[in-house]
């Protein structure tokens, strides 16, 4: 009995510190990743981190919930090489970006505008992604006179009640932990697809290879959890919270694109604000969920072509001196 024991017991410790090992390298594979790829600036609120890739046209593109400048780069990242000088700020509470109290997105609007003046950018487009929709409809209601055109995907920027309270205590506790995260990616991978991305895991399983590579990137980099918590939890707070926002005073061009099955009800949230505003198009794709699963090339033609219809006209060209 004693020697049937202590063989379990051995079992288990080896398991378990199997386990601890895999747990650890995951983490530290995640914190590498994020080394060195970005910067710090102090705004009126605090300290704002943020990543700048490419060349040409600005444009400031924000992330959503679980995210930080990295996601930003991971889906529009192929942007820098179209011809676009691509800003990514971490979101207060995310990554390198403290986390400031009582904050709001008007908060978050007006760092936008210190991190453009910081970086000598007067004008610029903007991307919003999920929930970092709430302060980009901020920065343009606030600065449209450095907002030159406004895409959202899949704005979250509010949530009622019944879609905000999915996953309830299980989201909550990945908020909080890099190990519930990490072992709810390796574990429960269609869990985490339906309660953090709103997708349905039938829709990745039948997707191509690489749909199903770059949504398990986005599962991914949500390590660390625990460098994002304070912005995930703020994100969670303030969605609770319908803003009264003025979006019909958006004068400049608005995309807003999403799909009618992304269990957040964005598309109805995109349909209402391309609406609102002066000049708005909605792009609803049928199915996709949340994460646009098999839509993301159309979705970066879609952006890119709303981009280039918004794109300043090249100065025309001086004439050479003398008389003809």
């Amino acid at each position: 009995m004693d020697a049937v024991f202590l063989t379990v017991l051995v079992t288990l410790v080896i398991a378990a510190t199997g386990i601890h090992a895999a747990f650890a390298r995951a983490l530290s594979n995640a914190r590498s990743r994020l080394a060195a790829r970005s910067k710090t600036m102090e705004t009126s609120f605090g300290t704002l981190e943020y990543a700048v890739i490419g060349d040409g046209e600005p444009v400031l593109i924000i992330h959503g919930a679980g995210g930080g400048f990295d996601q930003a780069i991971d889906i529009g990242g192929s942007l820098a090489g179209r011809g676009y000088r691509l800003i990514a700020p971490s979101r207060f509470g995310y990554l390198g970006s403290t986390l400031p109290g009582n904050l709001t997105a008007a908060m978050q609007a007006d760092a936008y505008r210190d991190l453009f003046d910081h970086l000598g950018v007067g004008k610029a487009f903007v991307i919003a992604i999920s929930a970092g929709a709430r302060s980009a409809l901020q920065f343009a209601i606030r600065h449209p006179e450095r907002c030159r055109a406004l895409a959202l995907l899949v704005p979250a920027d509010h949530l009622p009640r019944q879609i905000r309270n999915r996953g309830g205590a299980f989201v909550w506790a990945v908020c909080r932990s890099d190990f519930i995260a990490w072992a709810g990616l390796k574990l429960m991978p269609g869990v985490m697809t339906r309660i953090m991305l709103a997708t349905d895991p039938a829709l990745v399983c039948a997707a191509g290879p690489s749909e199903k590579a770059r949504v398990q990137q986005v599962l991914d980099h949500f390590l660390p959890v625990s460098a994002r918590s304070g912005g995930m939890q703020s994100d969670i707070r303030t969605g609770a919270t319908p803003g009264p926002d003025p979006i019909e005073r958006i004068a400049c061009p608005v995309l807003a694109i999403s799909a009618e099955d992304d269990a957040f009800g964005t598309a109805s949230r995109a349909k209402y604000i391309a609406s609102s505003v002066l000049n708005g198009r909605a792009v609803i794709y049928p199915t996709g969920g949340h994460a646009l699963v098999a839509r993301y090339g159309d979705t970066l033609g879609e952006i890119t072509s709303f981009l280039g219809s918004a794109r300043p006209a090249d100065p025309p060209a001086e004439r050479s001196g003398g008389k003809m």
